[in-house]
């Protein structure tokens, strides 16, 4: 018999479930994953090393103990390319055992010898090519040691995206307007020239006799066509250039390097051609290619920018400061990081409880739904443990600090970020077309050199200048254009729909996922208690309504919401579905007595005695509850509705039915998700009764009920061995399991946390966008394929003019503008 949970590993503390195998488990939500799912392919495959140090409350993770874990922040990553370069620079410096990278989360985890090499050296040699690191603590003042993601790291990274972003609008707008004026020459005078000599048109002699290279005021402008054309290629193309170098380095071909191949190229080229007095200069080919492949990453990199600023935070989890209470009821505001064991902390009615512990004296009602999930506040006495995270919904907290000074949020956001770090990207289509092109076209272009030195006796030059030109017709650069624009259309389109998507990748793991799992709180419903319905006498209602005003059970404030008059109106509020108008409680005689107890309240008003709460209490007090309201009772409960039953004078008289009600539109998203032959499974917190309403449903494969945060993690990982599986969530405890799960979908009414956590956040609350999520994944492949496709037109031109001889400037600017126009025209089809 273990003392932990064999599914989660969390500590188990009271009623265990046991399998066959004697294991213990946390829960009975835990009990039934392992029993419906069945033991994962390896023993150690439910909880890595680094996850159990989690939950110990150790963040450095690494089995050695004379090794720590450092997660740096790095700017300018933007590829699986980037990834194994920056792996490998980490690897190289002495100490480091193991490096894994993430240009998704934009983060590396090293696993080093902090004796031997320091977090500001690793620091330092990943500062290099244009790459920036950061520490994680430096990277916001807010990160805390668990590495939790505040609002001041969120803050810091949009003001560093912007920054590289000005920057490379810089970049493009340096290449436009030195662009545009380079290439008014070309279209005033080089492209006639052109034409003449294909056509010999006599009308166009005059251009091509005004540009002779034999000429002194031709060198002098060609000499300046060398110079400014090296300066935008260096400076508008070194995002591009910089790529080119990492993907050769790493040999790796991506799209980056098929843009530079062309743009050296016809640098090269066109220098060679001035120098040997030919008219054959390509500068323009160099210039377009740079700029215009420069402006598409500059416009894919605003769109993601816009998406940024778009996501808000609508929650907060971490508390940075709290109160301490002493002996002598006094107070003092102090840092959580500066409390020490058993200290006393007072949580007022509204705020968050800084860290776990112990309640000390009387009784309030926690919400911790964003550490548990369960939809439910939780009535609190003295002595009962207080979850760091939750939310004092009633009354006041004296919470003494436990021995471990760790919160459930601390220990949920570590595990976030361990598991996000440890996610690769993956590498894009594109670019691996890109490593069969450059192949192809280098091997053509040496080809065609080599036979005609060997084969026609030509001369090196020449050899050279015929080999340069393979690769301007052959190689399909336009790969980098189309790539790009595809990418910023798609998140464009999803950021009209309120989808929020930062990595072009997560289209291709959408298309790919096979099991979609649902949080219930807050996801599949509303998360808010409110009255659905209420069958009682309206004066028993402004009776009860009165007497929850002093209560702090989970139903009070829906109750009182629904039922008590507002704001020194008559007093009335609508009544849900109970036909008639309840009364205010203004006419409502003055409480003599009343009493909380924990499952509801009791109290005197007048000369009539009223009890509110479950069947349980009724049954405790001696109360009558007839056949027809116990009938209602079990009919709510099946639903996942919490029934309250009121009574007075010993009788019971009605009913209020309060519940967390199903989102619009879920039944339709989960149905057609049903339908394309998607698994679905939903994964709460929350105890059967509330889940027996989805279990119904024919497109639902699993419900698990009381699950624990860390038991939905396990339960990810034990279903990615059936599949690849997106989870959809909002609250701070989905957050690991958001970062496990192959896709992470966070709902706007989410953390932030959640949406940090998720590769896709939906900035409203409509579910319905789920579905949406899964038609622009389609409609992006679609996309990708036709612009991909298109890209290769413009190799088609210039190939069929180099097979008869036409090749040049202008026939390789019109291959341009017919490619680069074709793609722009797919682009803008609307395809969903």
């Amino acid at each position: 018999m273990t003392d932990n949970c064999y599914l989660c590993g969390r500590e188990v503390h009271s009623s265990t479930f046991e399998t066959v195998g004697e294991q213990s488990f946390c829960s009975s939500g835990c009990h039934d994953v392992y029993t419906t799912l069945g033991a994962s392919d390896s023993p150690d495959a439910t909880q890595t090393s680094s996850e159990s140090k989690i939950e110990e409350g150790d963040d450095t993770g690494p089995p050695n103990q004379h090794r720590s874990q450092t997660f740096l922040r790095i700017d300018g990553m933007y590829s699986a390319t980037c990834e194994a370069y920056l792996e490998s620079l980490a690897d190289k410096q002495e100490g480091v055992a193991s490096a894994e990278a993430s240009y998704v989360t934009e983060t590396i985890r090293v696993e080093h010898d902090p004796a031997i090499v320091s977090k500001e050296s690793l620091r330092e040699a990943l500062s290099s090519l244009g790459y920036t690191a950061y520490l994680r603590e430096d990277a916001s003042s807010d990160v805390g040691e668990a590495g939790g993601t505040t609002r001041r790291s969120r803050e810091m990274g949009g003001i560093r995206k912007r920054r590289d972003d000005q920057l490379l609008g810089m970049r493009y707008s340096v290449g436009f307007l030195f662009g545009a004026f380079l290439l008014v020459p070309y279209v005033a005078i080089l492209y006639p020239a052109q034409l003449a000599s294909i056509f010999d048109w006599q009308v166009l002699e005059i251009f091509e006799g005004t540009f002779r290279l034999n000429s002194q005021g031709a060198f002098v402008f060609l000499r300046l066509y060398f110079v400014m054309t090296g300066i935008i290629l260096v400076f508008t193309g070194l995002p591009v250039l910089r790529g080119a170098y990492i993907s050769l380095k790493m040999r790796r071909p991506n799209t980056d390097l098929l843009v530079a191949l062309t743009a050296v190229s016809a640098y090269a080229y066109s220098t060679a051609a001035v120098i040997l007095g030919q008219n054959d200069i390509f500068y323009d080919l160099a210039i377009i290619v740079t700029a215009a492949v420069t402006a598409m990453v500059f416009y894919e990199s605003s769109i993601k920018q816009r998406a940024l600023d778009r996501l808000t935070e609508l929650t907060i989890s971490q508390v940075e400061s709290t109160r301490t209470y002493d002996s002598d009821g006094e107070t003092q505001e102090v840092r959580v990081e500066d409390l020490s064991t058993g200290d006393v902390v007072l949580v007022r009615q509204g705020e968050r409880v800084p860290i776990d512990g112990e309640l000390v004296e009387d009784s309030c009602t926690v919400d911790e739904a964003i550490v548990t999930g369960e939809s439910l506040p939780v009535l609190k006495r003295a002595g009962d443990d207080v979850i760091g995270g939750s939310i004092v919904t009633d009354g006041a907290a004296l919470v003494r600090v436990a021995p471990d000074l760790t919160s459930s949020i601390d220990r949920i956001t570590t595990a976030v970020w361990d598991l996000q770090s440890a996610t690769h990207g993956v590498q894009r289509h594109a670019d691996q077309l890109a490593s069969y092109a450059v192949f192809l076209v280098v091997g053509a272009a040496v080809a065609v050199g080599g036979v005609g030195v060997l084969a026609f006796g030509m001369g090196l030059p020449d050899a050279l200048l015929l080999a340069l030109l393979i690769i301007l017709a052959g190689s399909p650069w336009a790969l980098g254009l189309a790539t790009p624009l595809s990418v910023a259309k798609s998140l464009s389109s999803a950021l009209r729909r309120g989808i929020i998507i930062f990595d072009e990748t997560v289209f291709e793991r959408l298309r790919d996922v096979d099991i979609v799992v649902f949080d219930k709180t807050g996801t599949l419903t509303t998360g808010e208690m409110e009255v659905i319905k209420a069958d009682a006498p309206p004066e028993l209602l402004d009776a009860v309504a009165a007497l929850e005003q002093r209560a702090s059970h989970p139903a009070a404030n829906a109750i009182t919401t629904a039922f008590a008059g507002k704001d020194g109106s008559d007093g009335t509020a609508d009544q849900p579905d109970s036909g008639d108008d309840a009364a205010g409680t203004e006419g409502v005689g003055q409480i003599r007595e009343f009493t909380n107890h924990r499952s509801g309240i009791e109290g005197v008003i007048g000369n009539t005695s009223y009890l509110v709460g479950n069947l349980d209490l009724f049954a405790e007090q001696g109360w009558t509850v007839d056949d027809d309201i116990r009938s209602r009772i079990a009919d709510a409960q099946e639903f996942g509705q919490l029934p309250v039953v009121v009574g007075r004078d010993g009788t019971a008289e009605g009913l209020i039915v309060v519940g967390d009600e199903p989102r619009d539109g879920w039944d339709d998203t989960v149905s057609r998700l049903g339908e394309r032959g998607t698994e679905i499974v939903v994964l709460t917190g929350d105890d059967e009764e509330a889940t027996d309403f989805f279990k119904r449903h024919d497109a639902v494969t699993h419900v698990f009920a009381t699950v624990p945060p860390e038991g939905k993690t396990a339960t990810i990982r034990r279903l990615k061995s059936d599949g690849e599986v997106a989870m959809v969530g909002d609250g701070t405890n989905d957050a690991p399991a958001l970062a496990a799960a192959d896709l992470g979908i966070s709902l706007g009414g989410g953390t932030a946390l959640a949406a940090d956590a998720a590769d896709i956040a939906i900035v409203d609350n409509d579910i319905r966008s789920v579905e949406t999520a899964f038609d622009l994944a389609g409609a992006a492949r679609r996309r990708v394929k036709q612009n991909n496709l298109l890209a290769f037109s413009y190799n088609g031109i210039a190939l069929a003019a180099l097979a008869v001889g036409f090749f040049n400037p202008l026939t390789a600017a019109a291959a341009v503008i017919a490619g680069g126009g074709l793609i722009a025209v797919n682009t803008q089809r609307k395809l969903i």
